[in-house]
């Protein structure tokens, strides 16, 4: 019996994520670790990656690069990642011993910030792919996530 195939993470990829229900949500692979979720849910099989693509963007996040390489969320094909998404977003940072805030942008590059401009930026941090799924199934039910909420800006 030979070990499991190891995926290769691509930028472009368009990946499906199981849901509950029968239903995949789905994520486009950006550069490492990023990856841009669609505000986009359909039941299996999955639609052509050219339909997916075309579909808007709910939010992005640092993940776990294993979602993919285990095979977990399965790549369904390549499509060109328009140039806006390759932009890395800004993401927010808090000391956890002073509450200092900064903001992370460039793909690397820090600078103080104020909590007004921390509050609508998601926390640096890369996700589980559990705490994804638990995030989408909540988003396309419209109810609050409790990752979201444990990684709101404090104080």
């Amino acid at each position: 019996m030979s070990a499991a195939r190891r995926v290769r993470r691509r930028v472009g990829d368009i990946v499906a994520i199981p849901l509950s229900e029968g239903r995949l949500a789905f994520a486009w692979v950006l550069p490492e670790p990023l990856m841009a979720f669609f505000d986009f849910r359909a039941r299996e099989p999955a639609p052509p990656v050219e339909e997916i693509a075309g579909k808007p963007i709910a939010f992005s996040l640092w993940v776990m690069n294993h979602a993919v390489t285990s095979g977990l969320w399965p790549v369904l094909g390549r499509v060109t990642v328009p140039e806006e998404l390759l932009r890395p977003p800004a993401f927010f940072k808090q000391d956890p011993l002073s509450g200092a805030l900064s903001i992370t942008h460039d793909g690397g590059d820090e600078r103080p910030a104020s909590r007004e401009e921390c509050l609508h930026l998601e926390r640096a941090a890369v996700w589980e792919p559990g705490h994804v799924v638990d995030r989408l199934e909540d988003h396309f039910a419209g109810r609050p996530n409790k990752w979201v909420e444990s990684l709101r800006v404090r104080g």
